[in-house]
């Protein structure tokens, strides 16, 4: 898997996971299926920035976030 794609799909499920956390919180339930989506989402992402030479900065996520998505809509 490309390290552009794993990372966005790693900060696409993390961004996801959050409100499903809040949600279980809120509830009083135990966020078991949330905790399962952050360890998915943080293993996409370290293997995005391990996989990539130099690692990612910052400034280069919307960058790497307008290339995966062009791919797509090519």
């Amino acid at each position: 898997m490309n390290p552009d794609v794993s990372l966005v799909l790693g900060l696409i499920v993390a961004g996801f996971s959050v409100p499903s956390i809040l949600s279980a919180i809120s509830d009083g339930r135990s966020p078991r299926a949330s905790a399962v989506t952050v360890l998915i989402a943080g293993g996409l992402i370290l293997y995005a920035l391990q996989s990539q030479p130099g690692g990612y900065t910052l400034a280069e996520i919307p960058d790497v976030f307008v290339r995966v998505f062009a791919v797509f809509l090519n």
